[in-house]
């Protein structure tokens, strides 16, 4: 039960020598003080300086990625690197700067206790423009349960004259999604107060280049720096003395390894007497089988054309290269128009453009699902560098169950049916399946319609509390808590690095809550435009773009002029 173990691929990158990496976290570490004393003006000029320097790189960084990734710079699927990459680098950029000059504590829409006083606050859309951009979409970050809605303790500390000690913050990046390594940096910089040094993905490390000079400013004074290499500058540094802390996105596999070693009897002998090889304070990332709960209802045939559009979309994506792609539609056995909605997400599919399997061990991954589920529908022939996107119905909803236990990582979507003919009753089953029978805690969807979510009001309610997952989506994808990037995005809380699963910890909560559980995003049933991840979107290489100018400086302007009138022709 895990995320997969990635093969190290081919460096894009030479590695950086042992001595380099050696003097780059020698001049960090002399400079970690002075980064613990910078002024919150000095670290919002910082700021604005990254904001203007992505958005300045972005064309270059966005070319390099759909390069290597096969994608056509004229392809509207080339707006992924736009969106997932400098625009959400320049959105995380703008939205700490507003939040440190807004005293560290920028204020929510509304915070509310639930009944049981459990605090939420909504924190999507702030602001008007984020209104008319996003119509009928909300976002709400969760308190944990008897912790107040406080923001910002490093800053109230600092304020009250409490300044730390500098450390160095090691950020090892991911191989897929181009703005996380950049971004991890950003949080550990601007929440955990401690300079970094990020070690590239070597599936990915041509970025680094790209990613320097996004972070230039931070680079030049000595408080970021950027190396390559695989396994051994990996080992060198999650050991070296200098480094204090680790952030991961990634594998299970690799936190074990950093924590635990790799050979499996000491592994195991060292987890029963608690011996670590090493006692650094880790937050990490590190995958999930994304359930989408799809609850049923009487949906009409745009309803369902819509549905699975939305859920091809969640597939395709980054050819499905991504922790939070949908990877089990969990259905009702009950629910009469089941067979339509199934044929409907393998038609969307179908007419998905094909992907190049771009990362490392996809091709025996698939294979692996194909030997255990005879099943399985692709949806056109496999090469050596496409994966066709492959819908694997009905497979058991058993606990233990290769499907609901092992991340794919490649185009892979798997189906699953429970007994429930309405929604109150199929939602009291699909949640504790959901969480004790499909592995991760970080994202999940649910699919409700109106009328359903009309309804069953009370028990979608207590769905909604009771899904263990850091970030949950309501009729729209969970990916948006990261691409947002307002709303926290980490495992639920509660695992231990004996049974890391998801990971620990956040990144991203530009509102700079101190003690978040989850994230939850709502939106109508059916969201118009067509958004950005559905994989039909037809000008989202132009949107991505202009979404970019757009984050480097908001205007009323660009947004009626540009940005609207391009996501109405999508």
């Amino acid at each position: 039960m895990s995320s997969p173990k990635f093969p190290e691929p081919p460096p894009s990158m030479p590695a950086t020598p042992l001595s380099e990496v050696d003097k780059a976290l020698e001049k960090l570490a002399a400079n970690a003080d002075r980064w613990v004393k910078t002024t919150v003006a000095e670290r919002v000029a910082l700021l604005r300086r990254c904001m203007v320097d992505t958005a300045t790189v972005g064309a270059d960084w966005v070319d390099a990625a759909c390069r290597a990734k096969g994608i056509s710079l004229e392809s509207h699927r080339s707006g992924e690197e736009w969106t997932a990459g400098p625009m959400c680098m320049v959105r995380n950029a703008r939205l700490f700067a507003e939040a440190l000059e807004a005293g560290a504590a920028p204020t929510p829409n509304w915070v509310k206790a639930r009944p049981d006083g459990q605090l939420v606050a909504e924190i999507f859309p702030h602001g008007l423009q984020e209104k008319l951009m996003f119509a009928g979409i909300t976002g709400e970050v969760w308190m944990m349960p008897g912790e107040s809605a406080s923001q910002g303790a490093l800053y109230r500390d600092k304020a009250a004259g409490k300044v730390g000690t500098g450390h160095v913050g090691l950020v090892l990046g991911a191989g897929n999604v181009s703005s996380i390594g950049p971004m991890d940096a950003l949080y550990k910089l601007i929440v955990d107060d401690e300079v970094v040094i990020i070690k590239t993905n070597p599936v990915n490390a041509y970025l680094g280049p790209y990613w320097e000079r996004s972070l230039a400013a931070f680079v030049e004074a000595g408080f970021v720096a950027v190396v390559h290499g695989g396994t051994e500058v990996g080992v060198h540094l999650t050991r070296h003395p200098l480094v204090h802390s680790i952030h991961i996105t990634g594998s299970d596999k690799t936190h074990d390894a950093i924590v635990w070693g790799t050979d499996p009897e000491d592994v195991a002998k060292r987890k029963a007497e608690g011996r670590q090889l090493t006692n650094k304070p880790i937050s990490s990332e590190l995958g999930c089988v994304t359930p989408v709960i799809v609850v049923p209802g009487s949906w009409s045939k745009a309803d369902i054309r819509f549905q699975a559009r939305q859920v091809a979309g969640m597939v395709a994506n980054n050819a499905s290269f991504n922790c939070n792609a949908a990877k089990v539609l969990v259905t009702s056995k009950d629910w009469p128009q089941r067979q339509e909605f199934m044929d409907a997400v393998y038609q969307a599919l179908s007419e998905a453009q094909p992907r190049k399997a771009y990362y490392p061990g996809a091709q025996q991954r698939y294979r692996g699902f194909l030997e255990r589920y005879p099943q399985a529908k692709p949806t056109a022939t496999v090469s050596d560098e496409v994966i066709p996107w492959t819908l694997i119905p009905d497979i058991k909803p058993e606990d233990g169950e290769y499907g609901l236990t092992t991340e794919a990582f490649c185009g892979i979507l798997a189906e699953t049916a429970l007994p429930g003919a309405d929604a109150e009753s199929f939602l009291r089953n699909a949640v504790p399946f959901a969480n004790d029978e499909v592995w991760g805690t970080l994202s999940c969807v649910m699919l409700i319609d109106g009328a359903s979510a009309k309804a069953a009001a009370s028990t979608l309610d207590w769905a909604i509390a009771n899904l263990r997952y850091g970030g949950i989506g309501i009729n729209i994808w969970s990916g948006l808590c990261y691409g947002f990037v307002s709303p926290t995005w980490g495992a639920f809380p509660g695992h231990t690095n004996e049974d890391i699963r998801s990971g620990r910890g956040v990144v991203h909560n530009t509102f700079l809550f101190d003690h978040p559980q989850k994230s939850v995003l709502k939106a109508p049933f059916r969201i118009n435009p067509t958004p950005a991840w559905f994989a039909d979107n037809k000008t989202l290489h132009i949107l991505g773009r202009k979404m970019t100018d757009f984050e480097a400086a908001p205007s009323f302007f660009k947004l009626l002029t540009s940005i609207i009138p391009t996501a109405l022709r999508g």
